[in-house]
């Protein structure tokens, strides 16, 4: 199996994520000394807004699923229903000339 490079981008995000957390818990990293680093502020917006735009992305989707799925058929659906209603509409003329010609209709099945 291969791992792409967004996920192995993802990974190390999250890899640094989880060594500053155990930094911080183990007393290594204070706290105090993240909030002073003007960079670090910076990263830590970033990523939280990257985080925050992807999450937002999935929960409209999964959003516009929910309200969408709930609505009757896709316009693909109901086409393909109009051409069924369609050739049952030609079998059932078919029948009636093949009936007026007098013409068995052998083997084909009747539809309900």
């Amino acid at each position: 199996m291969r791992i792409s490079r967004w996920t192995i981008l993802w990974l190390g995000v999250v890899a640094v994520l989880v060594a500053v957390e155990i930094g911080v818990l183990t007393g290594f990293i204070t706290p105090a000394g993240l909030i002073s680093s003007f960079l670090t502020v910076i990263v830590g917006l970033v990523i939280i807004s990257v985080f925050a735009f992807i999450g937002a992305i999935f929960l409209g989707m999964f959003v516009s699923h929910r309200i969408l799925s709930g609505k009757g058929f896709t316009p693909f659906e109901q086409e393909m229903l109009r051409m069924r209603q369609e050739i049952r509409d030609l079998s059932a003329r078919l029948d009636a000339i093949a009936e007026r010609l007098g013409v068995p209709s052998g083997n084909r099945k009747k539809e309900p």
